[in-house]
């Protein structure tokens, strides 16, 4: 059964493996969610702009640049504020992963379980910092 949250919600998954991005994304839709995928950084603006995520999944390591000046640049547009960042990644911990003032609303390592996958995201969606 979708939890509560996931109707109608939309989240943007930004994950530049491939195989990663498929298994979140049908993670998701079976939850109920409205996924779309990116697998780099540079059209994410121009995404969150058409898509409206609630919710924004953040890979870390993308070709081409590092997710965290990502999350630099949604915290500081007035029109991306708001929207709630889950942080991921396999190389870097939840420990490092602040970029000066910017901190993602939650963290999740690589390889991670699929129920605390769903659990954060929830989590977050409900106001939850991680």
């Amino acid at each position: 059964m979708p939890k509560s949250t996931a109707l109608y919600k939309n989240v943007l998954v930004i994950e530049d493996n491939h195989a990663i991005l498929d298994v979140i994304t049908l993670i998701l839709q079976s939850e109920a969610y409205k996924v779309a995928g990116l697998n780099k950084g540079a059209d994410m603006m121009m995404h969150i702009e058409a898509f409206k995520p609630d919710l924004i999944i953040l890979d870390i390591m993308l070709p081409d640049g590092d997710g965290r000046e990502l999350l630099k640049l949604i915290r500081s547009e007035p029109k991306t504020t708001h929207i709630p960042v889950l942080m991921i990644s396999a190389r870097y911990t939840s420990e490092n992963i602040q970029h000066g003032e910017y901190i993602p609303n939650g963290f999740l390592p690589k390889p991670f379980d699929i129920d605390e996958l769903l659990d954060k995201i929830e989590g977050i969606l409900a106001g939850k910092q991680y």
